[in-house]
């Protein structure tokens, strides 16, 4: 069966650059892969007869000589790239294919893979991210506060300027990967990539490594940063200091450090996102008969309250402006005060006696219990019957 013309097996003009035919194949490849077309058994014939147009076109000399004499250029051993190796199916050599199909495959997952841009090496590793945990109080997070904080982490060596040569000396390229940070194996029809184990993917090798390092480029060492807390911070707030964080490998740049805020609890007070709570005693008689009580706020201050005669437990007032500040603007929440109503202990005869007789003369002011024993009076008499 004669072979079919590599522009038309590929679905390009003869003047195709050399971007069409890459675009064009990687359509036909993916389209033709035998994984996505078990239930079409040309697929693979199809998928091998494209790679072998593509490791053609995609050869500046192939592809002149393609175009000057055809078919016929790749016959009787002439051209086939020169490799020695017997052709494949097709007329192709297997490791021609593979290298056909490499190419479209570095172009479809090279960023992923980090292969392009500097060949995939990491020519200077970023510093990690540190996560510091700080604990503040209700009123610090109210106010807002600066405070220093030691950080335990690396910094860059100074004997060696980050290099992790001794002598501040350069580098050399990693004879392994050649300065790649990768090295490459076939794998049937694909090519795998791994990160270079003598340079761990660094692309470059210290000859002489600094003694005060190791050849590391940084050093462990405690530093003492000055931290702004902003007025109206909550528990989970996180605050990112830029470069702050471990030193790079070689002089890569430093990681960030991030600080995470918790708030104590408070003993008077509980927050909900900018409002504050105060449960209040208010002595029984204040509750009955009303008056004023002075209530804390979290500023330190002081704010006079007014209870209404006739209060329950569980009643709340609302002081505006009381609550924790905002944490970007937007003004302040409210303090609600709760009312717990105290009931009088360690009475004396005398108390007793008068909260006897006051008892007596208090039948129409307890409407709530007057109400609950008649409809408990009605459920019995309804279960008797």
């Amino acid at each position: 069966m004669a072979k079919r013309d590599y522009y038309e097996v590929l679905g390009v003009a003869r003047g195709a650059s050399a971007d069409e035919i890459k675009k064009a194949y990687r359509q036909k490849a993916k389209a033709l892969h035998p994984d996505s077309n078990k239930d079409n058994p040309e697929a693979e014939t199809q998928f091998k007869e494209a790679g072998e147009a593509y490791d053609v076109l995609k050869d500046a000399e192939k592809k002149a000589a393609y175009d000057r004499f055809g078919h016929a250029a790749f016959e009787g051993g002439m051209g086939g790239g020169g490799n020695g190796r017997r052709p494949g199916p097709g007329g192709q050599g297997q490791g021609d294919f593979a290298s056909a199909f490499s190419d479209v495959f570095d172009d479809l997952f090279g960023d992923f893979m980090g292969a392009r841009g500097g060949g995939g090496r990491q020519r200077a590793a970023r510093g990690s991210d540190l996560r510091y945990n700080m604990r503040v109080t209700l009123e610090d997070a109210f106010k807002g506060l600066q405070k220093t904080i030691n950080v335990p982490t690396s910094v860059q060596c100074n004997a060696c300027d980050g290099s992790g040569a001794e002598g501040g000396a350069e580098p050399t390229t990693c004879p392994t990967c050649s300065g790649m940070g990768k090295v490459r194996a076939q794998q049937g029809f694909f090519t795998v990539e791994r990160t270079c184990p003598t340079c761990s993917g660094m692309g470059q090798i210290v000859q002489n490594p600094c003694k005060s390092c190791g050849g590391q480029g940084r050093v462990e060492k405690d530093r003492a940063l000055s931290v702004n807390i902003p007025a109206g911070v909550e528990t989970g707030t996180r605050i990112r200091l830029s470069g702050e964080g471990e030193a790079g490998m070689r002089g890569g740049p430093p990681g960030d450090l991030y600080i995470f805020i918790e708030v104590a609890k408070h003993s008077l007070f509980d927050r909900e996102e900018s409002n504050l709570y105060c449960k209040v005693p208010v002595s029984m008689i204040t509750a009955a008969i009303g008056g004023d009580i002075e209530v804390p706020t979290i500023d330190g201050g002081r704010s006079k309250v007014k209870i209404p005669a006739g209060s329950q437990s569980g009643r709340q007032m609302r002081l505006r402006g009381k609550g924790m500040p905002a944490l970007r603007g937007g003004g302040a929440g409210d303090m609600f005060i709760e009312m717990a109503v105290e009931t009088p202990v360690n009475l004396t005869s005398k108390q007793k006696e008068l909260l006897r007789e006051f008892e007596a003369l208090s039948e129409d002011n307890n409407p709530e219990s007057k109400s609950f024993f008649r409809s408990v009076k009605s459920f019995w008499d309804s279960m008797k019957g």
